[in-house]
């Protein structure tokens, strides 16, 4: 027959659980594929040609 586990060790358990959990989700949201690393990587968007020939 099962043995009753006392809480202390469900708690202990779920804790380390939502610990694995968070640390996988983390690890996950981080495995993206790396920024382009190309002369313009550091510049900001720019503007279409045609709005900068209708500011002038």
């Amino acid at each position: 027959m099962l043995q009753r586990t006392r809480p202390t060790e469900r708690y202990a358990r779920g804790f380390i659980a939502a610990l694995a959990a968070v640390a996988a989700l983390v690890l996950a949201a981080n495995a993206g594929p790396a920024k382009a690393a190309g002369p313009d990587a550091d510049r900001g968007t720019t503007a279409p040609v045609e709005v900068a020939a209708a500011e002038r």
